[in-house]
């Protein structure tokens, strides 16, 4: 009998606890429940939490609007990491409160990456030539009830 294969990707269970976090954490954040300086000048998304597979340790992705001040926000989530780790106990109800980290979203920057790439000169003929070409095997594969009277 063969062994199941282990999955690759967290669990449902992870991704939920992830979301009702990122949830509350966001939450907070708008309200602007946590009293601190930065934070108060700042807009500050969440746009994904991951969980280790114990749900012990939570890692926060965070983004200021417009990508600026990143450090200072950082710095600023870290100082008040305790009492976000006991609202988030209240709101989420887990057994154990997970223990937060915070690190910057950099999935902003690799699709700004990527836009950059998929814009270039090359690519651009690359993707002109493969739709012509395409296009082409379409029309030679068309039936001939398809074609228009012109082309009889």
């Amino acid at each position: 009998m063969a062994k199941p294969a282990k999955p690759t990707g967290p669990s449902q269970r992870q991704l939920r606890v992830g979301e009702l976090i990122r949830h509350a954490l966001a939450e907070m954040l708008a309200r602007g429940d946590i009293h601190d300086d930065v934070l108060a000048k700042h807009v500050v998304t969440v746009p994904e939490v991951r969980l280790s597979p114990d749900l012990k340790l939570a890692t926060c992705y965070i983004m200021p609007l417009g990508g600026l001040d990143i450090k200072p926000v950082l710095k600023a989530l870290e100082a008040n990491k305790r009492y976000l780790r006991g609202e988030i106990a209240h709101r989420v109800n887990l057994k154990y409160a997970p223990d937060l980290r915070f690190r910057a979203d950099e999935s902003f920057a690799e699709a700004e990456r990527i836009d950059a790439l998929l814009d270039t000169e090359i690519v651009r003929r690359d993707t002109l030539v493969q739709r012509l070409k395409i296009d082409q095997d379409h029309e030679d594969q068309a039936p001939e009830d398809d074609r228009r009277d012109d082309d009889r």
